[in-house]
């Protein structure tokens, strides 16, 4: 096999591994744009040794890098990267609550005085720790006492005393 013949090919691979990889790891484009100019170049190497493999590899940049893109896309909800970066990872780790909701679903029932109006929400301060609250009924000026009903999502939900 010729050597142009086998560059080409192999920098065509290594292009396309760089694709999938761009996916997985964040570098802000610049495994992608890694890929465009090692993709060119082993473009460049194919035409130079044949151009109907020159063309072949053109069509196998403009199709099997987008599928390659795709794939890892379908794939990257199920790695443990992007099971931290996808929102609604959460609520599938239910078990494992942060200590802060914990923290805060020891408040309900509690009072504290309002330090900023809740317009529904402002901050409360119970005891010596100042959080966010929000009102479950109406404008609550500061100063005004209220009691904590229930925690949702993070946040509490009070009402005025």
């Amino acid at each position: 096999m010729d050597t142009q013949l086998l560059w080409g090919l192999i920098l065509l691979g290594i292009a396309l591994v760089i694709v999938g990889v761009e996916v997985f790891v964040p570098s802000a484009g610049v495994l992608g744009l890694t890929a465009l100019v090692v993709a060119i170049a082993g473009v460049v190497l194919l035409y130079k040794y044949d151009t109907p493999w020159g063309v072949a590899g053109t069509g196998l940049v403009l199709f099997g890098g987008p599928v390659i893109a795709l794939l890892g896309l379908r794939i990257f909800p199920q790695t443990p990267m992007g099971r931290r970066l996808i929102l609604g990872a959460q609520e599938e780790d239910a078990e494992d609550a942060p200590p802060a909701v914990d923290r805060l679903a020891a408040l309900v029932g509690q009072e504290g005085v309002v330090v900023t109006d809740l317009r529904p929400v402002g901050v409360i301060r119970i005891g010596q720790e100042k959080v966010d609250a929000l009102s479950e009924t109406r404008l609550v000026r500061a100063g005004e006492r209220v009691r904590v009903v229930s925690v949702e999502g993070g946040t509490l939900k009070v009402r005025p005393v």
